[in-house]
C-alpha cells in the first residue's frame, strides 16, 4: 500500500512558505521511521542516532526518509538533510548490505592498501565508491579509522578488520556473499579486553611503553573519593599546580579551563569528553577506552565535581562504535558500585568527520547538527552544550586528572618541561618494527623515540599528524614537548624508500575531505593547494609556482576560520622548509610558466565521436 505525503517548505512552524513536496512513501516505511523517532524520544539532540538508525533499517537515508524525518522530528528538512549530507557515514543512496569502507590513510599506503584495494574490487567485482548490482556489497574509501599500527583496515557494518591481506579479503568477501554475520567473520582477537565479551574485536593494543601517569596501577574509585573529600577549588587548585595541559593537542591548561567553567554563569554545567581522535596516525585514545575506560570516566566525575556538573557526555567517534556496548555496560558497572556518585555520563556517537575533533563542532554535533565550528566568543565554558558552561577535555587528559587528584600537582610537574609537564601518549606507526602506543614524559627527543621503535632508518617523521610538523634527520634531537614538537599523539614515521610528496599528496587530499566547507580560505584554499602541489609532482611546476604555494600556505592559515583550515597547509609548509630540495627537483628553472592543458586530451573524446584525428596546427 502507498500513502501521498504532502509535506510543507517549514515543518517546525507548520506554515506554507511558497514551496511545497508531494512525495510517496510506502506506508511500512513510515512506520519503520515513525518508531525509530519514537525510541528516542524526539529528541533532536539524538537526531544523528534517529538518521543511523533509519540508515542501518532501510540501507540508506533517501529523500524520503529526510522528509519523513524531519515531518516527526519538527524540524525543516534542511535541517536534517544538512546534517545527513555532513557526515560521512551517512548516505542517500544505497550503501550495500555490507559497506566496506577501506582506510586511505598516508600510513595504509605504506601497509599496502593498493594491493588490499584491488583485492576487494576483484572479489567483490565492481569498483570503490560503488554497490553491486544485487545492493548486496558497496565499496568506499574513508579516512584514518584510528589503526595506524595495523594497516591495512577496514570497518565493514561497525567491525574493524586489522592487516588485512588478499587472502584475508577472500575469505572476508566470501562470507559476505554467503550472508553471514559479518562478525562472524572475524576469526581471531586482539590482544587484553579486546577479547573481551563484548568486544570481540581483532584489534591489538600494542602497548609497547608504559609510563607514570596513564598506564601505571591505581585502584577504581580511589580518586573520586579523593575528591569528594576536597572542595571543588582545590581539586582545580591541584589542577592548575600540576600544569596539565589538554592532551587534545592544542595544550590548553586544564585547571584554568576547569575554573572558567566553574565560574560561568548557568543553570546547569556540562563535562564532555572528545573522543573523536580523527587526527591520521593517532589511536591513543582507542587504548585507553579498551583497556582503562573506568579511569576515564572517574577522571569525567572528578571534572564534574570541580566545574558542579551533574551530566557528562563521552563523544565516541563512529569508527569507535564496535566498543560502545562495551563502555556502556562499564558505566553501569561503576554506576551500580556508586563510584561515580550522582554524575551521569551519556555516550553519543559521530558519524564520521574530523571537524568534529574542534571543540565547538564537537558540542554542535553532541547538539544533533552538523559539525560546524561556532565563532568564538563566546567560548563553550560560558556557552556550550544546550548553552550551558561546558569544559570539554581530551580522553587522555581526563586520565592524567585522576592521577593529579591521587599523587598532587607537585609530583606530576616534576615530570617532563616546565611548559610541558607530565606524560604524553604517543601513537606510533609507518616505517618502524614496533609500531603502538609509548607512554613517554614530555621533553623525550625524537632520536630516542625512534631508537625505542626501532624505526632508525627514517629519513622523515610527520609530528602531530598531518596538522603537525614533517622533520628531516637533522632535527631528530628535537623534543616532543609543547615548547618543541606539539602533537596530540600522532607520529608517523617516513622511511628511505617513501616519496615523501606522495605523504603530503596524501595529507593534503585528507584536508580537501574533510574541510566543513563553512570559509572560503579552507573549502577554495586547499584545493587549490593541492592543484598546485599536483602540477609541481607531475614535472610542470616552474619556481613561481613554488613561490605561489608557500604564499597560498599562508594566506589559509590566516585567513582560515578554525584550526583545520588554520593547519591544513602545515604538510606543504614544513615539508617546503625541511626538504626543499624534493620540491627544487621537481620544477623547470627554465621556464616561467607551464600550461596544465591538454589540449590532444581535451578533445580526444569528440574527435573520436567525429572520427577524426586532432592535428598539430588546431592546437
Amino acid at each position: 500500500m502507498f500513502l501521498p505525503v504532502i509535506i510543507f517548505g517549514n515543518l517546525e512552524n507548520n506554515y506554507f512558505i511558497g514551496s511545497f513536496y508531494s512525495i510517496i512513501i510506502k506506508e511500512g516505511t513510515m512506520g519503520s521511521i515513525k518508531g525509530i523517532v519514537e525510541k528516542h524520544g524526539k529528541d533532536k539532540t539524538r537526531l544523528l542516532d534517529i538518521i543511523r538508525d533509519v540508515q542501518s533499517d532501510l540501507g540508506c537515508v533517501s529523500e524520503e526518509s529526510v522528509l519523513q524525518i524531519a515531518k516527526e522530528m519538527g524540524l525543516s528538512k534542511v535541517e536534517v538533510d544538512g546534517v545527513v549530507t555532513f557526515y560521512h557515514f551517512f548516505s542517500k543512496t544505497p550503501v550495500g548490505k555490507y559497506s566496506v569502507y577501506l582506510n586511505n590513510s598516508a600510513v595504509a599506503y605504506m601497509m599496502g592498501y593498493s594491493e588490499i584495494q584491488k583485492a576487494f574490487e576483484k572479489e567483490v567485482g565492481c569498483s570503490f565508491g560503488q554497490t553491486t548490482p544485487d545492493g548486496t556489497i558497496g565499496l568506499f574509501t574513508t579516512s584514518c579509522i584510528g589503526m595506524n599500527d595495523q594497516e591495512p583496515a577496514a570497518i565493514i557494518n561497525g567491525t574493524v578488520f586489522t592487516s588485512l591481506t588478499a587472502e584475508k579479503v577472500r575469505d572476508i568477501v566470501s562470507g559476505m556473499k554467503s550472508g553471514k554475520d559479518v562478525r562472524d567473520l572475524v576469526k581471531q582477537y586482539g590482544d587484553g579486553l579486546n577479547q573481551s565479551e563484548l568486544v570481540k574485536s581483532m584489534v591489538n593494543n600494542n602497548i609497547q611503553k608504559k609510563g607514570q601517569v596513564v598506564f601505571s596501577p591505581y585502584e577504581t574509585g580511589s580518586a573520586i573519593k579523593k575528591a569528594a573529600s576536597m572542595t571543588p577549588e582545590q581539586v582545580i587548585e591541584e589542577m592548575k599546580i600540576s600544569n596539565l595541559r589538554g592532551r587534545g593537542g592544542a595544550g590548553f591548561p586544564t585547571g584554568m579551563k576547569w575554573e572558567f567553567c566553574r565560574k560561568a554563569e548557568g543553570a546547569k554545567h556540562y563535562v564532555v569528553c572528545n573522543a573523536d581522535e580523527g587526527e591520521p596516525g593517532t589511536f591513543k585514545d582507542r587504548v585507553i577506552l579498551t583497556e582503562i575506560p573506568h579511569m576515564l570516566f572517574e577522571g569525567m566525575a572528578i571534572a564534574g565535581f570541580a566545574v558542579g556538573a551533574k551530566e557528562g557526555i563521552l563523544y565516541l567517534r563512529a569508527e569507535y562504535a564496535y566498543l560502545k556496548a562495551y563502555l556502556e555496560n562499564v558505566l553501569s558497572d561503576l554506576k551500580k558500585k556508586g563510584v561515580l556518585a550522582s554524575f551521569d555520563i551519556k555516550i553519543k556517537l559521530g558519524a564520521g568527520a574530523y571537524i568534529c575533533g574542534e571543540e565547538s563542532a564537537l558540542i554542535e554535533s553532541a547538539e544533533g547538527k552538523r559539525g560546524e565550528p561556532r565563532n568564538r566568543p563566546p567560548f563553550p565554558v560560558q556557552y556550550g552544550y544546550l548553552g550551558y558552561p561546558t569544559t570539554v577535555n581530551n580522553v587522555e587528559t581526563f586520565c592524567s586528572a585522576v592521577k593529579i587528584v591521587l599523587e598532587g600537582g607537585a609530583w606530576y610537574k616534576k615530570m617532563g618541561t616546565a611548559q610541558s609537564a607530565g606524560t604524553k601518549l604517543l601513537s606510533v606507526s609507518g616505517d618502524c618494527k614496533k609500531p603502538g602506543i609509548y607512554e613517554v614524559e614530555f621533553g623525550t627527543t625524537v632520536k630516542t623515540l625512534l631508537e625505542e621503535c626501532e624505526g632508525r632508518t627514517a629519513v622523515a617523521v610527520q609530528v602531530g599528524g598531518p596538522s603537525g610538523s614533517c622533520i628531516g634527520k637533522k632535527d631528530f634531537g628535537r623534543r616532543i614537548c609543547y615548547d618543541d614538537l606539539a602533537t596530540g599523539g600522532s607520529v608517523i614515521i617516513i622511511g628511505p624508500d617513501r616519496n615523501i610528496l606522495d605523504v603530503v599528496h596524501n595529507f593534503m587530499e585528507f584536508f580537501v575531505e574533510e574541510s566543513c566547507g563553512w570559509c572560503v580560505p579552507c573549502r577554495a584554499g586547499n584545493v587549490l593547494l593541492l592543484k598546485k602541489l599536483e602540477k609541481i609532482m607531475n614535472g610542470k611546476g616552474t619556481k613561481s609556482d613554488l613561490e605561489e604555494i608557500e604564499s597560498w600556505c599562508k594566506i589559509v592559515k590566516a585567513g582560515s576560520r578554525c584550526g583545520l583550515g588554520q593547519t591544513s597547509p602545515n604538510p606543504i609548509l614544513t615539508t617546503l622548509q625541511n626538504f626543499r630540495e624534493i620540491y627544487d627537483s621537481k620544477i623547470n628553472k627554465d621556464l616561467d610558466f607551464i600550461t596544465e592543458f591538454d589540449f590532444a586530451a581535451a578533445v580526444k573524446d569528440s574527435c573520436e565521436a567525429a572520427g577524426r584525428k586532432p592535428h598539430a596546427e588546431e592546437h
